[in-house]
């Protein structure tokens, strides 16, 4: 009898210690959390205000990080992080082309055999992925039909899906067209995929939504067609820079913007925050899903993007490739249970972080090649002593002379640290800015920097690119 009421005891204490505990754990199999992930195509790191969805559902509930970086600025390197928690330079896709990148390259080195996908699924989790997977695919190297391993469903486009119209999707091995009625606008067609998919899950579940706005053409839904009338891209300091001296050949030789390129720079930002607002719409059917079926409570939703984007800034009508904030500085705001709201953390995060904080928050394992590390206690409100202070983005030109006119940005490779930006270019060129005392990244400081800062900085990268598993873990804690 003493033992029963000793057990029962117990049990109370436990119950109550959770009934009062609010922070991100790895969950008990009874009431282990969904976790959703959207990934916009492109999206830079200001602007989320203008989105209403976005702002109510993730922004005011949840925590934004405000120093959340890329491994590298481009779609499928990027892209190739997130899957693998691992830096360029360890999964080996460094473009979105082959023969060095894209698709292709994931998939015939084998990658696909283990990503978060799969380590989602093998711990029990109902995995989908709908929107882009990674870039050309299936690029005539698997059938149009092809679903790669981990996922139960997967609503990915195979033609024309940055168009959002007239486009054909993959829908579990089955290939649907799609034309160009009001009704076939991707974002919203996703949407609906998702609200199918939330609606009918009864396990737990990760969810990874990849709509492709803002990226070009940035063709917005009929409705929102006429939004942000006479909208200018934002004239930060960094816009249309008036001296470049200092900088490196390849954007020493670009010339300033005229007038008639600068009217071009903010019809672009006008169509890409339009074609934005179907991603808000989505978020916003996420969201309303997750609440009418009841799973809002015990779901993680992480919202993010695989690169940002210069519209006008640093001389570049537009792109992105380039070592600067503009580009590889991305939003993450994470909201679900325990995380707090409508908070910030200045903290360093990096996309090869995410698919270990969702494996945790999961329980899935992380295999031992993961370079990333998780950000739960980020997502309690704590500093960890030891936390992260380095950052490396790593950027190769294709092969591919068609792929390579896309970008005039030479082979680098970058540190991003706490308070510095350090490049290290293939042509011997380096780049150096000091972000307290230069946000925007109009001073070069690589000529002039001290000695021993230039060493620090130049050893923190050199541990960065010769990393391996683990060890990322100790070399981006370098102080």
């Amino acid at each position: 009898m003493c033992s029963v009421f000793k057990a029962q005891w117990r049990l109370a204490c436990v119950l109550l210690l959770l009934s009062t505990t609010a922070q991100p754990a790895v969950a008990s199999e009874e009431a282990r959390p969904n976790i959703v992930l959207i990934m916009a195509d492109d999206l830079d790191s200001g602007g989320l205000s203008y989105f209403p969805n976005i702002t109510r559902h993730l922004v005011d509930q949840g925590t934004s990080f405000e120093r959340f970086f890329v491994t590298n600025s481009w779609c499928c390197p990027s892209r190739s992080s997130v899957l693998r928690s691992q830096y360029v330079h360890s999964h080996g896709v460094w473009t979105n082309t082959p023969p060095e990148g894209g698709f292709a390259r994931f998939y015939q080195q084998g990658l696909e055999r283990s990503t978060v996908g799969t380590w989602m699924r093998d711990a029990g989790y109902r995995t989908a992925l709908m929107g882009k997977y990674l870039n050309h695919y299936p690029g005539g190297v698997v059938p149009e039909t092809y679903v790669p391993p981990g996922w139960d469903e997967w609503a990915v486009p195979v033609k024309n899906l940055y168009r959002e119209y007239g486009y054909r999707l993959n829908e579990n091995g089955r290939v649907t067209r799609y034309g160009w009625g009001e009704q076939d606008y991707l974002s919203d067609v996703l949407a609906g995929r998702a609200r199918d998919f939330i609606t009918r899950s009864t396990s737990p579940f990760f969810l990874y939504l990849a709509p492709v706005a803002p990226h070009l053409p940035a063709n917005p839904a009929v409705r929102h067609a006429g939004a942000f009338p006479g909208a200018k891209a934002p004239r930060t300091p960094s816009f249309n820079r008036p001296d470049v001296s200092r900088e490196p050949h390849w954007l020493r030789s670009r010339p300033q913007l005229d007038d008639k390129q600068i009217d071009r720079v903010d019809r672009l930002y006008r169509n890409r925050m339009r074609a934005t607002l179907g991603v808000d719409d989505l978020v916003g059917s996420v969201v309303d899903t997750l609440a009418e079926t009841g799973k809002l409570d015990n779901t993680y939703i992480f919202f993010t993007s695989d690169n940002g984007f210069h519209l006008g800034t640093h001389r570049l009508r537009r792109g992105k490739t380039t070592p600067f904030e503009e580009a590889i500085k991305v939003p993450l705001v994470v909201r679900g249970p325990g995380v707090p709201k409508a908070a910030e953390t200045g903290q360093m995060g990096a996309t090869v972080d995410l698919a270990p904080t969702m494996a945790e928050l999961g329980g899935a394992v992380t295999p031992s090649f993961a370079e990333g590390r998780s950000l739960t206690p980020l997502l309690r409100g704590e500093w960890p002593a030891n936390w992260r202070r380095n950052v490396l983005v790593e950027f190769a030109r294709p092969l591919n002379r068609a792929s390579a006119a896309q970008t005039p940005v030479p082979p680098y490779r970058a540190v991003r640290t706490q308070r510095y930006t350090y490049v290290k270019y293939q042509t011997g060129e380096e780049q150096l800015y000091d972000l307290l005392t230069d946000p925007y990244q109009l001073d070069n400081l690589a000529a002039t920097a001290s000695p021993a800062l230039l060493a620090d900085l130049r050893g923190r990268l050199e541990a960065m690119r010769t990393c391996a598993g683990a060890s990322c873990r100790v070399a981006d804690s370098r102080e």
